[in-house]
């Protein structure tokens, strides 16, 4: 897991820590020892910690005048032991969404596992972007099912094209465009 690096080729565009609007602005990374651990493996020091133990993310990009931001995602997604989504919910999302963001793209490829345990979090994070969307692109298939197994596809949307795309192809905007696309789709 030390080997997986969060998506870089954005950087020209966007890096959270120099973002005086991110959660992570001013974050400095260890560049020489590996300093995160998900239980006894290693992981990549640019992913950055938000409180899980067991989960880490980087905010790959954020666009503050179409209103999205896109976060990847690695460990295990755990709702039943540490409430992995309040935390991410309160020390992440709810920055996000006071800079004026409401739609976001999770890309869950390096999520290996989901456990859950209610979806009150979920419901108010959906809430919260009222007029905007909450997209999980790329998430393994068993990921997805225990996601929908206990009903947090209603807030979150899943599978499809969603479960397919070649995001690294693509700009941020073209991801961004692709996603919003599926989702009217489904809408219409």
């Amino acid at each position: 897991m030390h080997e997986i690096e969060p998506y870089f080729r954005w950087r020209d565009d966007y890096i959270a820590a120099e973002d005086d609007r991110s959660p992570f602005y001013q974050t400095q990374y260890n560049e020489f020892e590996f300093d995160k651990q998900i239980y006894n493996y290693l992981i990549h020091p640019q992913w950055d910690y938000f409180g899980s133990n067991t989960l880490y993310l980087k905010v790959l990009f954020v666009d503050y005048d179409i209103n999205y931001a896109i976060i990847e995602l690695i460990g295990e997604w755990n709702d039943a032991i540490d409430n992995d989504i309040m935390t991410l919910k309160r020390e992440i999302i709810e920055s996000i969404i006071n800079q004026g963001i409401n739609k976001f793209i999770l890309i869950g490829e390096n999520v290996l596992n989901f456990h859950s345990s209610d979806d009150c979090y979920y419901e108010e994070w959906f809430q919260d972007v009222e007029d905007g969307w909450i997209a999980g692109i790329n998430f393994r298939e068993h990921v997805i099912d225990e996601f929908k197994q206990n009903n947090i596809d209603y807030y979150i949307n899943f599978g499809g094209k969603l479960d397919e795309l070649n995001w690294r192809q693509l700009k941020p905007l073209e991801l961004f465009n692709k996603v919003e696309e599926q989702l009217l789709r489904r809408l219409n």
